[in-house]
């Protein structure tokens, strides 16, 4: 039997976060579920300890990089097999869990990524959130040799080795498209499967609008930094 951790990062997501435990342990049962309040100041922590779950309470806000990190080292530590990344917002559908962890039972990839964009499911974006997406989508996949539609997805799936070395080597602000080229050039295989999104249940985007052209400047230069510096391997092909 594998043990598998659900991580919820949570920045002030009070009127969402019951409700996505709930459908977690519907969809999910078997899995422990853990919250990563990042320094929120409503009452986040207060309904996610009411819904049963182990909250960590970070002193102040870290950023979505820090949060999940910080379920990284819970979940190497406690010795779990796969790590789950879900949203608190409401935007990744519990339910897609089942598929987005079975490549990993099957041995096959290191980590799955749900992808909003795989499939045409209806996913409305805006015209900064597209023209990025297009960008990241253009270029990644000429640094990683492989088709990435999705790179900004947070919906995602890893295995232990995966979780052993995020606890140590983890982006930090908007990891998600430089965690897919850290992982690749480290050598793990990764996995996109076409899952279905919702717009934000509640709560409020980090990203503003002007904020998009900053947020797709500063992941390039984040990429292009990360190139120029020593790669850190995996344990396992080293070992091998």
């Amino acid at each position: 039997m594998h043990k598998t951790l659900v991580i919820i990062p949570a920045y002030n997501e009070e009127n969402s976060i019951g409700e996505i435990i709930a459908k977690i342990r519907g969809s999910a049962p078997l899995a422990d579920v853990i919250v990563i309040n990042d320094g929120s100041t409503d009452a986040t922590s207060i309904v996610a300890q009411g819904a049963g779950v182990h909250v960590i309470d970070l002193p102040h806000n870290l950023g979505i990089g820090g949060a999940v990190q910080t379920g990284y080292i819970f979940a190497e530590e406690m010795g779990y097999d796969i790590a789950v990344q879900v949203d608190a917002d409401g935007q990744h559908d519990p339910a897609e869990i089942p598929r987005l962890i079975s490549p990993l039972l099957k041995g096959k990839v290191d980590m799955v990524v749900g992808s909003r964009y795989a499939e045409d499911r209806g996913y409305e974006i805006s015209p900064a959130r597209r023209l990025g997406a297009f960008v990241l989508a253009s270029i990644i996949p000429l640094i990683v040799h492989q088709k990435v539609t999705d790179p900004t997805s947070g919906f995602r799936a890893v295995n232990r080795d995966v979780i052993e070395f995020c606890a140590i080597e983890y982006p930090h602000d908007y990891p998600e498209p430089e965690t897919f080229v850290l992982l690749r050039r480290a050598g793990f295989a990764i996995q996109e499967i076409p899952v279905s999104m919702s717009q934000r249940g509640a709560g409020k985007s980090s990203i503003t609008f002007l904020g998009q052209f900053y947020y797709l400047s500063k992941v390039l230069l984040a990429i292009l930094i990360g190139l120029l510096r020593k790669q850190p391997r995996r344990r396992r092909a080293e070992s091998a």
